[in-house]
């Protein structure tokens, strides 16, 4: 059984930074692809970020400059480095897996198996 548990969110003022991490339980870590996705109250969960098995990553447009997604192998551990935050990121992130090389650019719920519980994100204006 594969677990996904983040941390890292809270309170943050606008043009704040705030980083994510995600530690996935197992020991063949280095061959999923991870995601970041985000869902704000009475909205759909939306792609955020990822990174395939092989360090290629892919963004939302809206995130984009902003937010950097990074993993360590090593550590089982998945990152999201967020900066300019701006209320709209107010969200619960969560982190998702997926064994092997995901057909699309990672960014659908669809392509991934694994889920967290989620972090909650919370920008202040």
């Amino acid at each position: 059984q594969v677990q996904l548990v983040e941390s890292g969110g809270g309170s943050v003022q606008a043009g704040g930074s705030s980083r994510l991490s995600c530690v996935v339980s197992g020991s063949t870590y280095s061959t999923y692809s991870m995601g970041w996705f985000r869902q704000a109250p009475g909205e759909e969960r939306v792609g955020v970020a990822s990174i395939d098995n092989f360090g290629a990553t892919n963004y939302a447009d809206s995130v984009v400059g902003r937010f950097t997604i990074s993993r360590d192998n090593a550590k089982n551990t998945l990152h999201l480095q967020m900066n300019s935050l701006e209320p709209e990121d107010t969200a619960m992130y969560y982190c998702a897996a997926q064994e092997g090389k995901v057909d699309g650019l990672g960014l659908k719920t669809y392509e991934y198996k694994y889920w967290g519980q989620g972090t909650q994100v919370t920008v202040s204006s």
